[in-house]
């Protein structure tokens, strides 16, 4: 008999499950997940940072490091995927390399990727004030910092649900229209537009490469910007009324993001915007997203409106999902001794409201940062903080499942005794790790002697404060926790926050490790054994 689809009652599932619990409620399911995975990629660094990419690097430059930055995002949500089911908990990565790696590292990366979330409603700012500039000459941007700081707060006070189902809404509007962008794009460059010829690649032809192989080394960190928060999905296990069902189905949805919103969207730009367009976003005096421009060029402004209020959405949804996180990370640090005690707290509504406190403090008090400077600027240095913070935590994520994998095979136990398995283990981690630490040189290569500029220690600081934060802070913490580099795996307590399941089978009736069988597929192959006679009718 085949078992229902329908999400069991939080409280009933908790009969069947238990471990891995905190103060926060399994109030989210499979949906909630599965559209947060999807929304966080659809955000400021897609509509705005190819942009900036195309003017910096050029068409290829722009497809080659959304492709690879793909590569590395598929690979990342493998561990993520197994490591989340096993131990849905609060900050999860953070606490996964607490455990597998060392205190130290745990510590640093937790507060690390507090900062990111901060620094993301920095970033959501300076978003709304640029789309808004479209249609506003003047954009008042203390109005525009505070309507996003109370917005935040209301979303992050209310019941979790609440920010769940706003994802489910942000990310189907974003998610459909991905796909008009598309087709309209195909429709732009083949001249069929009410102004214009035909386009095709001639932009490849004519830039190609803008600035050379630095040119395409300058796109990468704005690439890995454009995927930060991809890893979110992960900080919302906790609250999921059945980890082992939303994961894996969140995990296997990766693909389609990955192929349609950076790898065709990524060639929608390129065939349709001129990287010299004097309005685009990452030209000198600019402002405008290159689909806007798209649109506006192409005699289609209806569109070119949409799509502007489609990334005010976009952006709205991304600082909402970096609030959330940066509560959470909090929470999960305070779980594991690495935070106040009192960020630990939740009502009886599941709400952490000291951790909600302290990140709408700091990253409201960041968003003045906005006052003072250029749109660009802010941008630029941001999005370089967010890749670099990024990359170590994608990097430490990789290698929490290494070291996962490698504790769970010393101590005697098997694949099949996972609740889900990646098949793609160990190739995957070690290939996301690979090109985490690569990046990261990059970036110092690029913050050492940067492109278009001079030299300079401001230059440096700038481009890699990031990292220089990460050092420090890990060195203060080393000397506090003091113990070996890495933790002993054969004395890693496995069961520790772990999540015990009622069964080793899920709900489509698989073995852990197992790959899930189509109902349909199956149904057929039954039909045709007592066809054969194999079994009786």
């Amino acid at each position: 008999m085949q078992s229902s689809e329908v999400e069991p009652n939080a409280e009933a599932q908790k009969a069947l499950d238990h471990g891995a619990d905190s103060s926060l409620q399994r109030r989210l399911v499979t949906l909630h997940v599965v559209m947060v995975a999807l929304g966080t990629s659809i955000g400021m660094g897609l509509w705005l940072g190819s942009g900036k990419c195309l003017a910096t690097g050029g068409p290829a430059s722009l497809f080659l490091g959304y492709f690879l930055a793909s590569t590395i995002v598929w690979a990342l949500s493998q561990s993520i995927g197994e490591m989340a089911v096993i131990y849905p908990i609060p900050s999860a990565f953070v606490q996964w390399t607490n455990h597998f790696v060392d205190p130290a590292l745990g510590f640093t990366l937790g507060w690390s990727y507090w900062m990111l979330y901060a620094t993301g409603l920095v970033n959501g700012v300076q978003g709304l004030v640029t789309v808004l500039s479209y249609w506003i000459d003047s954009v008042p941007v203390i109005a525009v910092l505070v309507m996003m700081f109370v917005l935040s707060l209301l979303v992050n006070l209310a019941p979790v649900t609440l920010f769940g189902n706003l994802e489910i809404f942000f990310s189907s509007i974003k998610f459909l229209w991905i796909f008009i962008v598309i087709i309209t794009s195909v429709v732009i460059t083949s001249g069929a537009a009410p102004v214009g010829d035909s386009i095709g690649f001639r932009y490849w032809t004519t830039y190609g490469f803008i600035n050379g192989f630095k040119g395409f080394l300058s796109v990468l960190p704005t690439t890995i910007f454009t995927f930060a928060g991809s890893e979110s999905a992960a900080l919302t296990v906790s609250e999921l009324r059945n980890p082992r069902k939303a994961v894996p189905k969140a995990v296997r949805s990766i693909w389609v993001r990955l192929a349609v919103f950076y790898i065709l969207g990524s060639i929608a730009v390129t065939i349709t915007v001129d990287p010299v367009s004097e309005g685009l976003f990452g030209n000198e005096g600019s402002g405008a997203s290159p689909f806007v421009i798209a649109f506006q060029n192409a005699g289609l402004p209806g569109l070119s409106h949409s799509m502007n209020f489609i990334i005010l959405i976009s952006v709205v949804s991304c600082s909402l999902i970096g609030s959330f996180g940066g509560a959470r990370t909090a929470v999960g640090l305070a779980q594991i001794g690495m935070a106040p005690k009192i960020c630990q707290k939740a009502d009886s509504k599941g709400r952490p409201w000291p951790s909600i406190a302290l990140i709408m403090i700091v990253g409201g008090s960041l968003t003045f940062l906005n006052l003072n400077h250029s749109g660009l600027e802010v941008f630029g240095w941001f999005s370089n903080i967010a890749a670099l913070f990024t990359l170590f935590g994608w990097g430490m994520i990789s290698f929490s499942h290494i070291r996962f994998r490698r504790a769970w095979a010393t101590q005697g136990r098997t694949v099949e005794e996972l609740p889900w398995a990646s098949s793609t283990y160990p190739f995957c981690a070690y290939w996301a790790l690979f090109w985490c630490i690569a990046i990261i040189a990059v970036q110092f290569y690029l913050s050492v002697w940067p492109l278009h500029e001079k030299s300079s220690a401001k230059t440096f600081f700038v481009n890699f404060v990031s990292i220089i934060f990460v050092i420090v802070l890990y060195t203060g913490a080393k000397l506090w926790f003091r113990g070996s580099f890495l933790v002993d795996l054969k004395t890693v307590d496995l069961d520790k926050e772990r999540r015990f399941y009622a069964s080793t089978s899920d709900e489509t009736g698989q073995n852990s490790g197992e790959k899930p069988k189509s109902r349909l597929l199956e149904a057929c192959l039954q039909s045709y054994r007592i066809a054969c006679g194999a079994v009786k009718s």
